[in-house]
């Protein structure tokens, strides 16, 4: 699918197949929800058993009380694909194909990564804050300056001063060409001769004020 030149505002909509979205959530009243270097690991581990089958990931950055991500939802064909390879054999019964809904399955993820929270610090109750953002992106300038501001975030909130020294983003896996379930060779297509996405941006900067002005500490 070819990105358009236009931007969609919404952060309530549905996730629509085939369709680009930057996805974001926070800790309930702005609670830590990665404590420790584990709790990190642990949630990356949950998202690609949750999140893989259902949406292709392009970046994601996880901070101590909030995480973002850009991702592509797959389409009813994708999912079948994906299934199809997570099977030693063909199903030879009558048995009918039903995609998963991928609002559900981050709602599993969240939910998931609650109880293994919850049991392993003796707390109880909501973790995360509500329902988890969403906004649809279209342009492929406008995508990937977030995937930029997704790797930059945590300099954005003072946490290192560069860019490489936070471990928990996908930065790190862009650089290399160790196996990853990113959509590593898409990006160095999409960025033609530029070095990274970073580099990309910094020559194609795009205003992302208007939906990322929301962003959480």
């Amino acid at each position: 699918m070819s990105l358009q030149m236009e931007i969609t505002m919404s952060a309530d909509a549905r996730l629509l197949p085939g369709r680009y979205y930057h996805i974001y959530h926070r800790g309930n009243n702005r609670e830590v929800i990665f404590r420790e270097d584990r709790n990190y690991r642990y949630f990356l581990k949950r998202y690609a058993a949750y999140i893989e089958p259902v949406a292709f990931t392009y970046a994601y950055c996880l901070l101590p009380n909030h995480f973002h991500v850009a991702v592509r939802i797959k389409t009813d064909e994708e999912q079948f694909l994906w299934r199809l390879r997570q099977t030693s054999e063909v199903s030879q019964t009558s048995e009918v194909f039903e995609p998963w809904d991928p609002s559900w399955q981050f709602g599993k993820l969240f939910n998931s990564y609650t109880r293994a929270f919850n049991r392993a610090y003796q707390r109880s109750g909501s973790l995360f804050e509500g329902r988890f953002k969403r906004k649809e992106v279209t342009s492929l300038p406008h995508f990937l300056n977030l995937i930029a501001y997704i790797h930059n975030n945590p300099v954005h909130h003072n946490l290192v001063e560069e860019l490489r020294d936070w471990p928990y983003s996908s930065w790190h896996a862009l650089q290399t060409d160790a196996p990853t379930y990113l959509q590593r060779d898409e990006l160095r297509f999409w960025t033609g001769g530029f070095r990274s996405v970073e580099a990309y941006a910094a020559a194609h900067p795009v205003d992302i004020s208007a939906w990322v002005a929301d962003d959480w500490d």
